[in-house]
């Protein structure tokens, strides 16, 4: 295994950054699960095109 040295606070960006895209995957399963279990409701579009 090999070392890298980097700043202080880009390393903790990219922890933060880790941290982020960890919670974004568990709501995305979680919503996934959802509607596959049919938990879902459909909703009506808001904004014109």
């Amino acid at each position: 295994m090999e070392t890298v040295t980097i700043p202080k606070d880009e390393y903790h960006a990219l922890k933060e950054k880790a941290k982020i895209n960890e919670s974004l995957i568990v709501k995305l399963i979680k919503g996934l699960e959802d509607i596959r279990e049919g938990k879902v409701k459909p909703w009506k579009r808001t904004t014109k095109h």
